[in-house]
């Protein structure tokens, strides 16, 4: 006597297959769709809180809307057009490449060097990541506030240093050729423990087959260190130096609460000036264009570094 199955049991079964070799397999599952609901919560949240202000972002900048007026109206690439016209927009970008170059060059080699201190195999290796690694946990109102103590021009920590070595006290904050490596300097000490950690984390992933066997070929520490580990962390290094440069083209807080963008505009970067012309100058519209102008340059630059660090893979 032969039963019939009920419909759909071969679908919700998990018992192992046999295949033609005899081996057993198990059964294919078919899909039941209710992974939506666990994702569901967060494709709203990221859409009303990620992609619904991206679009009306965008939608702003093809218009005049002002904080100042309740009217707005479509005025189409106007906006785009004065945004390449506009000087400050041109001296803003320069101030965010040139802050981006004088920060991530240190950023990237100082990183280095203190992993490469610390995986030496230093007493008190705690103490040491503890030290590089605090300055990064700081709010950034506590360090501007403790950097502008030490650059602050008769008392400060700066220009005591130099009255004792019988030179001259420097205008950090207010001297114009200054202020943005001193804004660097105060960005080094503050974001370079994260930098860091990656570097030491590499390190201490790297087989020590290929140090060791250099070694007993006679190839001295700073041999071993050129020839094996610099090479062994190309990736490594590629993956901070995107990072960090993406980074430093945003930088807007540090900047802000220190010299708001002075002296003479000296130290504004692009970020800071959409806020001046949104929020002081209320034309949201304009400072849209502004700053999907600069997201497009950021996108373009990582694009760029991505298929550089892929060519060299």
């Amino acid at each position: 006597m032969t039963t019939t199955a009920p419909p759909g049991a071969e679908e919700q079964t998990d018992a192992p297959a046999a295949d033609a070799g005899g081996r057993r397999t198990a059964a294919r599952r078919i899909p039941t769709g209710n992974g939506i609901v666990f994702v569901l919560p967060f494709l709203l949240v990221f859409g009303l809180f990620m992609v619904w202000p991206i679009v009306q972002g965008l939608w702003m900048s093809f218009t005049d809307s002002s904080l100042a007026l309740r009217d707005t109206n479509f005025v189409g690439l106007d906006n785009y057009t004065e945004a390449f016209g506009d000087p400050d927009v041109w001296s803003s970008l320069g101030n965010t490449v040139f802050f981006t170059v004088i920060s991530s060059v240190p950023l990237v080699l100082v990183a280095l060097a203190m992993a490469l201190l610390v995986h030496s195999g230093l007493a008190g290796q705690w103490a040491w990541r503890l030290s590089f690694f605090a300055p990064y946990l700081l709010p950034v109102t506590v360090v501007t506030m403790i950097w502008t103590w030490l650059y602050q021009p008769e008392l400060g920590m700066a220009n005591q240093l130099l009255d004792t070595l019988g030179m001259e006290p420097v205008g950090w904050l207010s001297d114009e050729s200054v202020a943005m490596w001193s804004v660097a300097a105060l960005t080094v000490w503050w974001t370079v423990g994260f930098n860091f950690l990656l570097y030491l984390a590499a390190l201490q992933s790297l087989p020590t087959t290929f140090d060791e066997a250099a070694a007993l070929d006679g190839a001295g520490a700073w041999r071993r260190l050129w020839s094996i580990t610099l090479p062994q962390l190309r990736r490594t290094t590629g993956l901070v130096a995107m990072l960090q440069i993406l980074a430093s083209l945003k930088v807007f807080d540090q900047i802000y609460i220190l010299t708001k963008g002075g002296p003479n505009g000296s130290t504004r970067p692009v970020l800071e000036y959409v806020y001046d012309v949104g929020f002081t100058g209320y034309r949201l519209g304009y400072a849209s264009a502004v700053s999907y102008l600069f997201f497009a340059l950021v996108v373009l630059i990582s694009l760029v570094q991505f298929r550089l660090f892929r060519r060299e893979d």
